[in-house]
This record gives structure tokens, sequence and C-alpha cells, in this order.
């Protein structure tokens, strides 16, 4: 039985199966992507709503995305289109677009400011192979690949994408592994063995988003802050320090509408602890 090799769940299908993350299925013996070219959301961005802050400021992005997810969030902001059952249901209506078909709209958005294509919405990864293919065409015509991206993907998947990519921001959603297991559906081992290799390889920013109860305890973020000050670039040198950290604050969504917004206070003070240690430390949604 054919073995996805994408994340950590390695989900066995059989044919005509479809994996955890809904995006993924096997025909003719083969695990491919369900979602390749299918769009659920496409935007003209600026560029710091990815958030990137250090990537060419002030200009707009392409930003498209597809359905499907590898992790079940309880607050997801998009889980319309990432794992709810409205977004599989929606998803077999959509049109497939081409690499081609994309890359050609984003030269036409070259006069309102736009530097290239921005894969996010959903998890991007799930479907590399339209990525790549999409990114490969996007550097022979001068523009900008980006991901906004949870990183739990394994480093194969990252060394496809190797040279196709310019930016990412990756979610670090917190630094507890069990929260990560048993809140998220995911592996923060992954995801932080994604990090390490993507700040060798492009432009990348952080992002923890602070959830009452999932992401808020102090010491626990520092123990973040630790870990990404000592990141190390592709020559052994020490780029932790220089990485942009964003930190945003979270507002009731999708299984947590109980839940408070985070308050205002403890992103300055969590700002503040990362200040320490990190040059480049943004606020959002406050």
């Amino acid at each position: 039985m054919p073995e996805c090799q994408i994340c950590f769940r390695h989900c066995k299908l059989s044919e005509g199966q479809t994996g955890f993350c809904g995006a993924r299925i096997c025909k003719q013996g083969a695990i491919i992507a369900k979602n390749y070219g299918r769009l659920t959301s496409v935007a003209l961005d600026p560029i710091e709503k990815k958030p990137l802050s250090r990537f060419f400021p002030g200009s707009m992005i392409l930003s498209v995305g597809s359905f499907g997810c590898n992790l079940r969030c309880p607050f997801c902001q998009n889980h319309e289109i990432s794992w709810s059952q409205q977004a599989m249901s929606f998803a077999q209506k959509l049109h497939t677009t081409s690499p081609e078909q994309l890359v050609a709209a984003a030269q036409k958005y070259r006069s309102h400011g736009n530097i290239g294509i921005a894969f996010t919405y959903n998890e991007p990864l799930i479907s590399f192979e339209f990525v790549r293919d999409t990114a490969i065409l996007s550097k022979k015509e001068g523009l900008k690949t980006v991901l906004v991206t949870n990183g739990t993907a394994d480093l194969s998947v990252l060394s496809s994408l190797c040279g196709c990519i310019d930016a990412m921001n990756i979610d670090l959603k917190c630094f507890d592994e069990q929260t990560y297991k048993h809140t998220l559906g995911g592996d923060l081992e992954m995801v932080k063995r994604f990090i390490s290799q993507a700040v060798k390889l492009c432009h990348v920013e952080l992002t923890t988003l602070i959830v009452p109860g999932i992401s808020d305890n102090e010491q626990q973020f520092r123990q973040l802050v630790s870990w990404i000050s000592e990141l190390t670039g592709a020559n052994g040198e020490n780029i932790g320090g220089q990485t942009v950290l964003h930190i945003t604050r979270y507002f009731p969504r999708f299984k947590m509408t109980n839940t408070p917004a985070t308050d205002i206070p403890l992103i300055h003070h969590f700002a503040d602890i990362a200040k320490q240690k990190l040059k480049y430390v943004c606020i959002g949604n406050c």
C-alpha cells in the first residue's frame, strides 16, 4: 500500500483513498495532489500581510490558496477552505488552474506593484508539486515565490523546492511537543527541523500566534525565543538573532469562540522578552 511522504503522518492509502490532509489521493498506485492547481482563494495583498516585514517591504504579491491541511488547529482562521467539511464539499466544484496560467496572471499585476506569487491561506506544502512547477516558471519570468506554511513537512519536500522559493513565513505555533501533538495535531520536532533547514535556503520569517491556554506560557515562549536565536545559516554562522519573529494576537475563531482574545499587554510583554535575543520583533493584530 503506497505511503505518503509529505509529513510525519505517513498516511498509507489504498486506491482512491484520500489522506488525512484531504488533499492527497492514491491513484494508479501513486500518491498525488488531488488539489493540484485547484484554487479556492486569489487576492493581491501587501507583502506585509503574509506577514513578511523584511522582504521587499511596500510591495504587493498575488496570493493564492487551495484546500487541505495536515494540522487541526481549533482556532483555524481559514477553516472554510482548509479542513472543514465545508471546504471538502466546496473543493469538488473547483476548476484547475495551470502553473502557466497563474504565472501569466501574476505578470499582469506587475503594474500594480506585484512582485510574484505567494502560496498561502491553506497549507501549500501538501501540494508541493504545484508550488514547485509554478515557482520554476515564476523564476524564469523574474517573479518571486513566497510560501506561508506551518512547516509540517519532511525535509525531502523542502529539498524539492530548493532554489525555487525566495521567502517563507513559517508558523512556530508553540514550543511544547504535547500541545503540538494533542491540541494542534502536529509534530514540533518536524517543524523545528524544517525551520532549521529553511533558513539556510531562503529568507525566512517566523510567526507565533499567542493563544490563551495554548501558546501563552511565558517559560515556553522564552524557550522558543532562545531556540530561534541559535539558528545557523548555510555556512554555520549564527543568524538566529537576525530572524524576524511576528508575535500576533489571537481572536476567537472556529472551535474556540468562547476563548477571549489575547490580552494586549501580554503581547507587548512577550515582544519585550523576544527583543532580548532577537533584533527584529513585530507585533500583529493589536
